[in-house]
């Protein structure tokens, strides 16, 4: 099993655009007992790859509770860096 760090980063690898909540989602069934599989450290650690350049924002819009919903998607860098650490 690849630590969850990684294996989020390559939830975004195909280009996909995602939020938090859909990475969540995607992790559950491998991840659900790991306490970094909650909203706000899930949250941090895409935040983290945003700034550490392997991420960019690419749209906001707001949930059914009105909560504000930032979108990501993985820019040429991003691949770069995947391909060469993550195997």
């Amino acid at each position: 099993m690849r630590p969850l760090y990684y294996e989020m980063l390559l939830q975004f690898k195909d280009g996909k655009e995602l939020c938090v909540n859909d990475v969540i989602e995607m992790l559950k069934p491998q991840y659900s007992g790991f306490k970094m599989l909650k909203f706000a450290a899930m949250q941090e650690a895409v935040m983290s790859a945003e700034k550490n350049g392997l991420l960019d924002e690419s749209r906001f819009d707001l949930d059914e509770n009105g909560q504000l919903r930032v979108y990501y998607k993985v820019n040429d860098y991003g691949v770069q860096m995947m391909n060469s650490y993550i195997k």
